[in-house]
């Protein structure tokens, strides 16, 4: 609870919104219990932070997340939470039909949804016009996360009625994707914040300045760095990448000149990330700021 408040502090003055449990977290390994414990922790330590929290109903199936949004209703109405977050039905079979029924079941409730595309897990991707048409039928729709790296929903000129677009793969650097570049988004979601929170909101700030060739000089040290630790993971056969390229960088910012000597980070199946995997994560935080 402690490691949790002391991060939330060090995010604050850069970011103002969270996801618990996160989708490109171990959120997906969580049991009910789990992610009840995680948010009654979370939830006041945002509260104290000034920061807002999107409650993940990271479930595969409808009625699973239906179930447990009816077991989170006491902790969705906690004044830091301002609405829930969940992906399509899992499974690559299934039409776009059958993707959006799966989430209207979801949107009827009339809580503040995110929508997430999110094709690592789910194995489908929605269309800009299935998108387009839950924003017709839905005002509680009000955020639509790509993750997918393609971003067909933002280039396609569908009307999503305002819904607030936010990207999420780290694929193709920053800089450009931002609306105060040109680009299509009104905002990020990253995984990566959690490590490089200053860095993003200096990247959005010297875009909204106009200094656009020192944002995109800092956009491609951060994507260098987080190339490199996804790199670096990638064979690693426990946990996902996302989750253990952020737990290397984490352990680097927190613990710095020790964190070689520090116990390597634990994945929530009890495996801990190898020692060597936070030496190298180490030099290739230090030659970048070199």
């Amino acid at each position: 609870a402690d490691r949790i408040a002391a991060h939330f502090s060090r995010l604050a003055p850069f970011v103002q919104g969270i996801l618990v449990p996160g989708s490109t977290g171990e959120g997906w390994e969580m049991s009910d219990t789990e992610v009840r414990e995680l948010l009654e922790i979370s939830l006041p330590a945002a509260q104290a932070a000034g920061m807002r929290v999107l409650i993940g109903l990271l479930k595969t199936e409808t009625t699973q997340m239906l179930t447990a949004l009816d077991a989170l209703v006491d902790l969705i109405k906690h004044p830091a939470v301002v609405g829930i977050t969940l992906c399509p039905p899992q499974g690559a079979h299934l039409t776009q039909q059958q993707l959006a029924d799966g989430l209207r079941h979801v949107l009827e409730r009339q809580l503040p949804t995110a929508l997430y595309q999110l094709p690592q897990v789910t194995q489908n991707e929605l269309t800009p016009e299935t998108v387009a048409r839950l924003a017709q039928d839905f005002s509680n729709f009000i955020m639509f996360k790509d993750t997918s790296g393609e971003d067909r929903v933002a280039m396609s000129d569908v009307d999503l009625g305002g819904v607030f677009l936010v990207r999420g793969s780290e694929r193709g650097g920053y800089a450009k994707w931002h609306r105060s570049a040109g680009g299509r988004y009104d905002g990020f979601l990253l995984s990566t914040a959690n490590c490089f929170a200053p860095e993003l909101a200096k990247i959005l700030a010297l875009l909204a300045s106009g200094r656009k060739p020192e944002a995109q000089h800092l956009s491609d040290r951060v994507e260098g760095i987080v190339t490199a630790a996804f790199d670096l993971v990638k064979s690693f056969p426990t946990g996902n990448p996302f989750t253990n390229a952020n737990k290397l960088l984490d352990h680097i910012l927190t613990f710095g000149d020790e964190a070689t000597s520090a116990p390597p980070p634990m994945l929530i199946s009890g495996v801990r990330l190898p020692a060597v995997m936070v030496r190298q994560m180490q030099q290739i935080y230090r030659s970048a700021q070199s």
